[in-house]
């Protein structure tokens, strides 16, 4: 008895130990790989003052619109003070709310308001550069031997006063600027506002700590890294193979990645995360699935990476729109499967179709003739079933499509800027150059939320900074809510759906009908349940084959949910997919 007791006891003890650590009590699962994350685009999601901007007090006016979603993280582009020549990419201050969205009080208000309602907010980290008008950069640009002289990334000319290298940077053009009261040239990946920063610089590195602290201290919930597998340089800055008509070489192909760069993001591991109940997901492009376990799991530097296979099939590792190549659905199921598989017993990874710098996934994925409601409701099926956490983009939830605006000149974004004239050099017609920003622009999801009906969408009260799209008075959040077959109504049920099924947490994957050019079919399963999560990508019906998840001929299954609506809650066989249905079944 004596015994029993203490072990009893024992159990208690830890129970409650663990309770206190924010960890479940009988698991190693963290709140942030239950909740869903939502991606505001903060210029675009409400203006609360008129201006045309989105800002800080429009986010709190909508919170309780992202809890009835199921929403337990905000993740939001940078707010920083910044010139906004790559709208707030772009920063000045790390330290100062960006005026055009309001002050540090309202941050404060957000972030206390976003805590009632069990919301984190997260905030984006811009740390490979900083805009021009960085107090740090204008010091760095007077001098060779000032403090900040060794902050950013200098190199004297050629002998014939050119370029240190060939290096394209991301936006088009030479990733070089001469600078003339210092004398030489500065690296800038993007923009020729935003320099890179020298991360080799221990000084630098400590600032940019000293950053994310400051922010957790305020009580942010995590961070989003943008750009990172741009912060570590080769040493030799050399020459590369010409990809271009330019006789430049994409400087993706040339930085991304480079070896040593893990030991750096392992210092701000160490430095900002550990010790706090946070998380951090990094944008790191061009991380093959082969080598997430070095960036995530208990070894690597990041909870979760953004890594873009599946939503670059059209490309390498350099985005040139005018040489997208032809995909097919396996192409895409392998990209997800492999991240699933590899992050399957280390690590864990974010669920992602949309952000700020894709067009819409319902253009991406489906055919221009798709039923845009049905293919919404497909995408967001894939989203909230897959293993990991699923990170939904402004918008998503209610299957914005893109835009297609006349003219260049109606463009904001740097990049489809860039990409025109890519075009244009390599031999596109002006029509054809534009079908290129039409599939692939940035503008595709930054034009403002669709709130009503009513003028500029409920957006704002004065002039958007860019244009509502021209459908706002059909699609639009309050039309949507009412609507019992709506994009919006389906997320909110699969996400109550997710919230109520711990097998979508900690279940295994397994695709299945892996060959199937229609059909992206996979199984979550553990020890109490399993479910087939099974959608049609195409305009035509489909076979449904579930013999490989132990479906026989005789076997019946209960149809949990169904995109047309009319199948719920059925049991019997199911061999057949509609038109771009989406299905969960038990088994």
């Amino acid at each position: 008895m004596k015994k029993r007791l203490v072990a009893v006891l024992l159990l208690t003890c830890m129970l409650i130990a663990t309770a206190c650590s924010g960890e479940d009590p009988m698991t190693d699962i963290k709140w942030w790989q239950k909740t869903n994350v939502y991606e505001v685009y903060v210029n675009s999601f409400q203006d609360s003052d008129g201006s045309g901007y989105g800002d800080l007090n429009g986010i709190t006016e909508r919170l309780d619109y992202l809890k009835d979603l199921g929403v337990g993280a905000i993740w939001l582009t940078p707010v920083f003070d910044s010139p906004m020549d790559d709208n707030g990419y772009d920063v000045a201050d790390y330290y100062k709310i960006n005026p055009m969205y309001g002050t540090d009080k309202d941050m404060d208000v957000l972030l206390d308001e976003a805590k009632k309602r069990d919301i984190r907010v997260v905030m984006d980290l811009v740390f490979n550069h900083t805009s021009d008008r960085c107090k740090w950069f204008e010091e760095s640009a007077k001098s060779k031997d000032n403090e900040y002289s060794d902050w950013y990334i200098w190199r004297d000319a050629k002998p014939d006063g050119s370029e240190p290298n060939n290096w394209r940077s991301i936006f088009g053009g030479s990733a070089w600027k001469w600078c003339e009261s210092r004398g030489q040239y500065y690296l800038h990946t993007f923009a020729v506002s935003q320099p890179d920063l020298n991360w080799e610089n221990e000084k630098v590195r400590q600032a940019l700590f000293d950053v994310a602290n400051y922010w957790a201290d305020k009580g942010c919930g995590g961070f989003r890294m943008d750009a990172i597998p741009y912060i570590k340089k080769p040493s030799d800055l050399s020459d590369g193979p010409s990809d271009g008509v330019d006789g430049m070489v994409g400087i993706h192909d040339m930085t991304a990645n480079t070896d040593g760069i893990l030991d750096f993001l392992q210092e701000f591991k160490k430095n900002v995360q550990n010790g706090r109940d946070i998380f951090t997901v990094g944008e790191a492009n061009g991380v093959p699935a082969s080598k997430l376990d070095q960036w995530v799991g208990k070894n690597g530097v990041f909870d979760m990476i953004f890594e873009f296979s599946h939503v670059n099939l059209e490309f390498g590792g350099q985005e040139v729109w005018c040489k997208e190549k032809e995909w097919k659905l396996t192409d895409l199921k392998k990209a997800l499967g492999d991240s699933q598989v590899a992050t399957a017993t280390n690590g864990w990874y974010p669920i992602f179709f949309e952000n700020h710098d894709k067009p819409r996934s319902i253009d991406h994925y489906f055919p221009k003739d798709a039923d845009p409601v049905l293919a919404g409701k497909a995408m967001g099926t894939i989203l909230l079933t897959l293993r990991g956490t699923p990170f939904l983009y402004e918008g998503e939830e209610l299957g914005f499509k893109n835009i297609a605006w006349p003219s260049i000149d109606d463009y904001n974004d740097l990049s489809s800027r860039s990409q025109y004239e890519t075009a244009l050099e390599n031999g596109l017609s002006e029509s054809e150059a534009m079908e290129c920003v039409y599939r692939f622009s940035r503008d595709n999801a930054r034009t403002p939320m669709q709130w009503d009906a009513s003028d500029n969408a409920g957006f704002t009260t004065g002039k958007p900074w860019l244009p509502v799209h021209e459908d706002y008075k059909e699609q639009n959040a309050e039309s949507e809510s009412k609507d019992p077959t709506s994009v919006l109504n389906w997320y909110k049920k699969l996400a109550a759906f997710r919230k109520d099924t711990p097998v979508l947490i900690d279940g295994t994957y397994r695709e299945i009908m892996a060959g199937s050019e229609q059909v992206y079919a996979f199984v979550r399963g553990n020890d109490d349940k399993k479910l087939i999560i099974a959608a049609n990508f195409t305009g035509d019906t489909a076979d449904l084959d579930l013999a490989e998840a132990g479906v026989t001929e005789a076997s019946e299954v209960k149809v949990l949910l169904d995109s047309y609506g009319d199948k719920e809650n059925e049991t019997g066989k199911v061999d057949r997919l509609r038109p771009y249905e989406a299905v969960i079944i038990e088994a």
